[in-house]
């Protein structure tokens, strides 16, 4: 009897030491970004509802949440399954400082929810994910697409998600790859419409000493609510480089989009199956190793739309005050000629129009300034 009773408990005693050796295997990180500042807007809409015609719209000021990052909270989980294999997940909440609401349209999860594997091959994972174009963008654009004053302005495509999606990520020395294939973008699925939402991309980045070079590649469409019917759909094609010396880094690129089947390009929204031309040049400075300059220019050629060819300026600088706190100070013009819309923080039919409840938004042909300052905490 006394026998069985020591079994017992040294094979509870193993089985307690392989657990705990498993879970000391696992880790569960939380992380997040909280961001906020003060914008100040001139010839932005007026608040109660709009600009009158022919007007050029008021001065506006406004506290704003993720200027520079976009304020989250997430869960990051990784497990060893052993011969190199490992589970892992990510779940990131996006929320706004100034008023405590969640981003991403009131989503519990929307800036990532996804669980998938990795190992020395790359990771491969299912759910909502950034796109290629996503990544490629914090790469090579200058402002490494902050919410206000970045790329996004010109085109929000560089700050997109995918949802239902599939997403692989390798690195192969300084070649890193990318792909996604997402069923459904917009969660309408349509049966005999497979292509319905459907969204594919893919991406190659090369990064060698101080030269890094990349391509990217997108195809979206639209949800159409018939099995029957022709998808709108938009195409986006990116090249850009980047080169560092010294203190200093230069970044360049260009990219194309075209829209088909009825679809339209931000900008452009009484003009269907447009395409558009954008480029943009831009350097970054570390003046000390706790600040930080960087500057942008963007130009769009809105192709066959007679919406104008606008411009984007931007400057920015970033004072590290810890590993995990910075203040931050950036300013945007927005230049607008014929019948351009863009605005610092965006065309008004992506922000919302000018003439309704959009607070933003700037008139016709009319160029904007805006700056606005404030702090960033990781954690």
């Amino acid at each position: 009897m006394k026998f069985k009773l020591l079994a017992i408990a040294a094979t509870s005693a193993a089985a307690s030491l392989a657990a705990s050796s498993a879970y000391a295997q696992s880790s569960v990180t939380l992380y997040g970004v909280a961001d906020a500042g003060v914008e100040y807007l001139n010839k932005a809409a007026a608040s109660n509802g709009g600009v009158q015609p022919g007007t050029k719209g008021q001065s506006l000021f406004a506290l704003q949440s993720g200027n520079q990052s976009g304020s989250r909270w997430g869960l990051r989980g990784i497990e060893d399954l052993g011969g190199g294999l490992k589970g892992i997940f990510t779940l990131e909440s996006g929320f706004n400082v100034d008023d405590g609401k969640m981003g991403q349209s009131g989503r519990l999860f929307g800036r990532a929810a996804y669980v998938g594997l990795q190992n020395q091959w790359g990771r491969l994972t299912l759910g909502r994910h950034t796109t290629p174009g996503f990544d490629f963008g914090l790469a090579f654009d200058p402002m490494s697409i902050s919410s206000r004053y970045s790329i996004t302005s010109q085109d929000p495509w560089f700050a997109s998600r995918a949802d239902n999606s599939a997403k692989y990520m390798g690195t192969f020395g300084g070649l890193t790859v990318s792909a996604l294939y997402s069923l459904n973008n917009n969660n309408q699925e349509v049966p005999g419409n497979f292509t319905n939402g459907r969204e594919y991309s893919f991406s190659a980045i090369y990064a060698a000493g101080p030269f890094s070079v990349g391509a990217v590649y997108d195809q979206t469409n639209r949800s159409q609510a018939t099995a029957l019917s022709t998808n709108k759909l938009t195409r986006h094609a990116a090249i850009a480089g980047t080169y560092a010396f010294g203190q200093a880094k230069v970044f360049a690129g260009y990219r194309y989009a075209h829209a088909y089947n009825g679809d339209v390009l931000v900008g452009t929204p009484s003009h269907a199956n447009g395409s558009s031309n954008l480029a943009w040049a831009g350097l970054g400075y570390q003046v000390t190793p706790a600040l930080s300059l960087a500057g942008a220019a963007y130009y769009q050629n809105l192709r066959n739309a007679n919406a104008g060819n606008p411009w984007q300026f931007v400057a920015l600088a970033d004072y590290s005050l810890s590993k995990r706190t910075d203040l931050y100070a950036s300013m945007s013009y927005a230049l607008n000629n014929g019948k351009s819309t863009l605005g610092v923080n965006g065309f008004n039919d992506q922000l919302g129009s000018a003439t309704s409840s959009n607070s933003e938004g700037v008139q016709p042909g009319a160029n904007q300034f805006g700056a606005v300052v404030g702090v960033r905490h990781k954690f």
